[in-house]
């Protein structure tokens, strides 16, 4: 089976197509699909590949109503369509992504495979807010959690990778977004982002979790309106508002280099991260593995030092050699580290092709 894998993100849309043994066959980064001529381009591009047995979507947000991935249907479309209040900035990506290819490729079956899905196994007391009641069932509010499909295939690849597989992981994918997820006998008990992927660590542009007075502060007390302070909590914080980029390794360059301003953001960054890795393994009660994935944590040898650095307490620590000459799928954990430290390339596609498969059958 040929399967057409279908990824929105926040500002292009990537195309994968593998093949029956999850060979990649072809790949390609189209623009934002706001626009027909962007569509027309879309249709092009489809149209010169190999025959494609069927479509696999992320679909960020898959609510309380789909815990699995499923083929898409009218019924299906109209649930997925209901979601996007949950989810206003990422799941219209997604649809539209969905509208345009089922429109190059009406024939081909699709299934709809969700960020929020590996996260619906968490342990009510790790999933629930403490809220009042009727809100919490008037508008399904609890922390969905997200990355469900990196975590769900670095749990898979962990378990490939270690004789014998880990039981309690902590999966770190730190990218442009970030998130870590305790995974236990390769089910979700606990995550850091929650009802929406604002919660958590700080990341690229956003914030991670503030405290709420601070936004009722600023809305009460400031005047900010209500797009404003959503503007600057998406896109203005984070690594930017801290050291004015986004780029992690424009930050660790100006960090060498004495800026003051990179200097703070890493750090904060690395408190963050080093407390939410802490909170992952209470959750586990313990941890085996540690692994990261994503454009930092693969490719940055030093976010992966410094993070581990604080770790010993864990039991985690770096070969310093293997974690220098690391970038992806290897254990780079020192001979004395009771906890094994795995570096594992971001793989959705296959997992979301894995997903379909299971839904489709595997011919």
């Amino acid at each position: 089976m040929r399967i057409l894998v279908v990824n929105a993100g926040s500002s292009s849309v990537k195309l994968s197509l593998l093949g029956p043994a999850d060979e990649l066959l072809a790949e390609h980064d189209s623009g934002r699909l706001d626009s027909d001529a962007e569509v027309r381009r879309l249709a092009t591009v489809i149209a010169k590949l190999p025959e494609i047995d069927a479509v696999g979507h992320r679909i960020v947000h898959g609510g309380e109503q789909f815990s699995r991935a499923v083929r898409i249907d009218a019924e299906v479309e109209k649930s997925l369509r209901a979601l996007s209040d949950l989810a206003p900035l990422h799941q219209a990506k997604s649809l539209a992504a969905l509208d345009a290819v089922s429109g190059i490729l009406p024939d081909v079956p699709a299934v709809a495979c969700f960020d929020t899905a590996f996260h619906s196994t968490m342990p009510e007391a790790a999933a629930t807010y403490a809220l009042p009641a009727e809100w919490r069932a008037r508008w399904h509010i609890r922390r969905y959690g997200f990355h469900g499909l990196s975590h769900a295939y670095i749990a898979r690849r962990a378990a490939e990778l270690l004789d014998p597989p880990p039981a309690r992981l902590i999966s770190a994918h730190l990218g442009s977004g970030a998130s870590l997820a305790a995974v236990r006998d390769g089910r979700s008990v606990d995550t850091t982002m929650g009802f929406t992927p604002l919660e958590g660590l700080v990341m690229a542009t956003r914030s991670g979790s503030v405290d709420p007075g601070l936004v009722l502060w600023l809305l009460e007390h400031v005047g900010l309106a209500t797009h404003e302070l959503a503007r600057a909590l998406e896109d203005d914080s984070g690594l930017r508002g801290l050291a004015g980029t986004a780029d992690m390794r424009e930050v660790l360059a100006h960090r060498r280099a004495g800026d003051k301003r990179a200097g703070l953001a890493f750090d904060v960054y690395m408190h963050r991260l080093r407390a939410e890795i802490a909170a992952m393994a209470a959750a586990l009660g313990g941890v085996d593995a540690l692994a990261f994935t994503g454009g930092v944590g693969q490719r940055s040898a030093e976010v992966r030092e410094e993070a581990c650095r604080g770790l010993g307490f864990l039991g985690i620590a770096l070969d310093p050699a293997a974690n220098e000459q690391a970038t992806d799928d290897r254990d780079v954990s020192a001979p004395e580290s009771s906890a094994r430290v795995l570096v594992i390339a971001a793989r959705e596609d296959l997992e979301i092709a894995r997903q379909v498969r299971g839904v489709l059958g595997p011919s």
